[in-house]
């Protein structure tokens, strides 16, 4: 069974999703490694301000700077996401992601030498640019994998997108361990190593075609497009994919250069907006930042040893690679809608029980046995919300915004959300300390409440976009949009019917009247398209010849 699912996988489509994946992988690497060397930054912080200034820095300070150091990053990443769609239509997919990794280094390098330059400012400005790499990286490395994929593969190569951020996250969980680069004097050599990634696209990416879609509708390049659909497909049939591109050009001809404002304002394309930022919402509103951002933290308070507390961050980077590994052949088979709310309905569960095991703590942390099996529940509670995450929140809402809109507003609708993506990130990366001092034991409540609606929301409003292509799921839009005006037109119809019924039956003065009257179109009348044909409602009666009969008189009726 699963063969056939594989069907259009090609080695060099492979290789193409590869290079373009690294980009992700950055953006995992560097959400994850300012977790594990949080003392050591700390530390650094103080070192510097004492040398600065001749004395020591608060400790609620010292915090504040450090969650700059983290949040400064989500701030880079809401400008590049922003300017991502604009990157992508003036230089294509695959040239914007060769220009990012000029930023990625820059950025990696600044990040690196924070301990030579003996200045926190300087990872402050590395974080921003590399925050900025990742931002554009969210934007064009989805929208260059859905534009090259098979249609029956884009959910499980979507997903690959997420398996490289777990990866990244991986990575620089078990390099941020003592024994490894996380020690006093080595952890600016973990920062640094974003540059790995930066460098090693810069290397593959160049061999891989630009998006066969950006060439053939943006560019109008038909032949250049052909020619990267026969190296994608290992194929010289691919007369199915050019049609289906100029089927949804045909379809967005009028949008081709659609801008934000427009996207906004256009009836059809707002509810597919909408849920587009709304999944974005409820990957970030989930809680599971605070997971990434302070994990090691997290468990330390639950009652965890430090070098304990560290390891168990690494299994959740762990867990994160293997379940999104298992949600790849999924995506295609269950479907996104249904895969999320399995993903938002767990995580919930598990952050009252997060909850649960911070209660405990409180009312309970007098007997040491108590503690001791607090301690399990909170880290099983945690592993098991990052589970969930990974089956649906984590790759879901990426795949899916690029997938609800056609070549023409994707760029923006993308701009747009991966703009809100970076802002909530931003939130919950600054006020995530503020809130656990405010909260205390209740600090997941919030998040669980966030949950409950975005499944309420995927419940009622998401649809299923699995095996669909771009302009079938825009028609979902549009005849959602029509139905009511369908309903009030069928009236209508039903109306004149029973109109023509009784003409039969009316004299022959009155009769030429109402032929006069349906010759005038109908206000209400109007015409709608409902895929490639276009049909009339209320169409003008064709005229028929006056009865040669007097009509007949009905008793008791007075006529």
């Amino acid at each position: 069974m699963a063969l056939p699912r594989l069907q259009g996988l090609t080695l060099f489509l492979s290789y193409a999703i590869l290079a373009a994946v690294l980009g992700m992988l950055q953006f995992g690497y560097n959400t994850g490694v300012i977790n594990a060397p949080e003392v050591n930054i700390e530390n650094f912080m103080k070192d510097v301000y004492k040398d600065r200034y001749g004395e020591d820095i608060k400790e609620s300070a010292v915090k504040r700077l450090y969650s700059v150091a983290v949040s400064i990053f989500a701030i880079g990443g809401m400008l590049g996401g922003f300017s991502g769609g604009m990157i992508a239509n003036r230089f294509g997919r695959k040239g914007g992601l060769l220009l990012n990794n000029v930023l990625g280094i820059v950025g990696a390098c600044l990040m690196g030498c924070t301990k030579i330059a003996n200045s926190y400012e300087i990872l402050f400005l590395g974080r921003f640019i590399i925050g900025v790499n990742c931002g554009l990286n969210t934007s064009l490395v989805p929208m260059y994998i859905s534009e090259i994929a098979p249609l029956n593969l884009r959910g499980g190569l979507g997903t690959v997108n997420q398996l490289a951020v777990t990866v990244g996250l991986l990575v620089s969980q078990v390099l941020g361990i003592e024994q490894i680069l996380g020690t006093r004097d080595r952890w600016p050599v973990l920062l640094g190593l974003a540059i790995c990634p930066a460098i090693l696209q810069l290397l593959l990416l160049p061999f891989c075609p630009e998006s066969p879609r950006y060439l053939l509708i943006t560019k109008q390049w038909e032949e250049e497009a052909r020619k990267a659909l026969r190296r994608l497909r290992a194929s010289n049939q691919v007369e199915e994919d050019i049609e289906e591109m100029r089927a949804e050009e045909r379809a967005q001809q009028a949008e081709a250069s659609i801008s934000m404002t427009e996207l906004i304002c256009s009836p059809t394309l707002r509810a597919p907006l909408v849920i587009g930022v709304v999944m974005q919402l409820s990957q970030q509103l989930s809680g599971i930042n605070a997971v990434f951002y302070y994990s090691t933290d997290l468990f330390m308070s639950s009652g965890l040893t430090e070098e304990s507390a560290k390891f168990a961050t690494i299994g959740i980077g762990a867990i994160m690679v293997g379940m999104t590994l298992v949600s790849i052949p999924l995506m295609d088979r269950t479907g996104r809608r249904t895969l999320h709310l399995y993903g938002l309905g767990g995580m919930f569960i598990f952050s009252i029980f997060i909850t649960i095991s911070f209660l405990i703590k409180e009312f309970f942390g007098f007997v040491q046995e108590m503690i001791d099996w607090m301690s399990y529940l909170s880290v099983v509670s945690t592993l098991s919300f990052v589970v969930f995450f990974a089956v649906g929140p984590g790759s879901i809402p990426w795949m899916i915004t690029a997938e609800l809109f056609s070549q023409g507003p994707r760029p923006a609708a993308m701009s747009i959300a991966v703009l809100v993506n970076w802002m909530a990130n931003f939130l919950v990366g600054i006020c995530f300390p503020s809130m656990k001092t405010a909260l205390d034991t209740y600090t997941f409540l919030p998040f669980s409440a966030f949950l409950a609606i975005f499944w309420i929301f995927t419940y009622k409003k998401v649809p299923e976009t699995k095996n669909k292509t771009f302009e079938e799921i825009l028609a979902l839009f549009r005849h959602g949009n029509d139905r009511s005006s369908l309903r009030e037109s069928r009236l209508y119809g039903s109306m004149l019917n029973c109109v023509n019924a009784l003409e039969e039956h009316i004299p022959p003065a009155e009769s030429a009247a109402l032929m006069v009257a349906e010759e005038k179109p109908h206000p209400d009348s109007f015409v709608f398209a409902a895929g490639s044909e276009r049909s009339s409602i209320a169409p003008a009666q064709p005229e028929r010849p006056p009865p040669p009969l007097p009509p007949p008189r009905f008793p008791n009726s007075g006529v």
